[in-house]
């Protein structure tokens, strides 16, 4: 049976910590996830309108194994120089890809989501600094969620989008996580209901009382095409390769696609990392075609869908009205 992890968040899986940090008069922030020992990357980008970082070294057949840690930005094509200060920060404490002299150069993947326009100032003050904050701020407890970090001035099919996140242990024993950020031209909530579209992957009462609410969307998205965007990575203790973690980001984006529609449309640039800690060792199934992980890698993947998609309906359903943005927690039921 699945249940969510300690803090139903990301950080249920172990060696990963996540800080956040953003500015509200700016409407903009951004999110990291650390990996202090270092974790397996894989990526799969969907959308068409990608602003990305380090995703090529990411690529199974690409030398470097392992990533330090995975920058969710906000702030379009200015944000990506958030990762900038993360790089900084994980080579202070000695965590990178080893060099000689004892140097290290930390390997840092990023993407970034269009809020701009939406704060004080068209384009946000975003910058090396802010990568640096969210370091600062990093640590494996519960993890803050709605308007908050890279979620801050999020826009999801009209109403506040929002930063979300949440976790399961599986039959296995092996862990699993989702951090997204939810900037999306596709809804999270079906018009014809007035709920998530996937209300009914809930865990243990995870939703709360917004998500027994049913509520009446506005009439039309105050946003225009071109200025979306849904970013986030899941993450696993197993131990796996990065063709095996190619494939569970590849999976882990069915459940963006069941959680928004429309997704990866040619405005969104849909970006999902994974990350796996290899604190423990993936079942095997002798006999199971010429490959005896491959029941398992699937069992993860389908896991890692799930989560991601109760990650994406929390984002929305933790947000709070900023900016002009109204979130789902204002909306007037039906």
């Amino acid at each position: 049976m699945i249940k969510p992890g300690k803090h139903n968040a990301i950080t249920d899986v172990e060696g990963l910590l996540v800080g956040h940090h953003h500015d509200l008069a700016a409407a903009s922030g951004v999110s990291v996830v650390i990996c202090p020992k270092g974790a397996v990357g894989g990526v799969d980008v969907r959308g068409s309108a990608p602003g990305t970082r380090e995703t090529d070294l990411l690529q199974p057949e690409n030398l470097v194994r392992t990533v330090n840690a995975v920058a969710l930005c906000g702030g379009s094509v200015y944000g990506l120089a958030a990762a900038d200060g993360v790089v900084r920060w994980l080579a202070e404490k000695g965590w990178g890809f080893p060099l000689e002299g004892g140097q290290v150069a930390p390997i840092v993947p990023a993407a970034a989501l269009y809020d701009l326009g939406r704060g004080a100032s068209f384009v946000p003050p975003t910058g090396a600094e802010w990568g640096r904050a969210a370091c600062q701020a990093a640590d494996d407890g519960p993890v803050a969620m709605g308007s908050v970090g890279a979620g801050c001035g999020a826009l999801s099919g009209g109403i506040k989008g929002g930063l979300g996140t949440a976790s399961a242990v599986l039959a296995s024993g092996l862990s699993v996580g989702a951090l997204v950020a939810v900037n999306s031209l596709g809804g999270v909530i079906d018009p014809a209901s007035g709920r998530p579209w996937e209300i009914g992957l809930e865990l243990d009462g995870e939703f709360g009382p917004q998500g027994r609410r049913a509520v009446q969307l506005p009439p039309a998205p105050p946003g225009q095409p071109g200025q979306n965007t849904t970013i986030g990575v899941v993450a696993t203790d197993a131990a796996i390769d990065k063709a095996q973690a190619k494939k569970l980001a590849q999976m882990a984006q069915d459940g963006l696609a069941r959680a928004i529609r429309p997704a990866h449309t040619m405005y969104d640039g849909d970006t999902i990392f994974c990350l796996a800690t290899g604190q423990k060792e993936l079942p095997r199934q002798e006999g199971f075609f010429a490959s005896p992980q491959a029941l398992a890698i699937t069992e993860l993947g389908q896991a890692m869908a799930d989560c991601l998609s109760r990650a994406i309906i929390q984002a929305v359903l933790r947000a709070q009205s900023l900016a002009g943005m109204v979130a789902f927690a204002q909306l007037a039921e039906r």
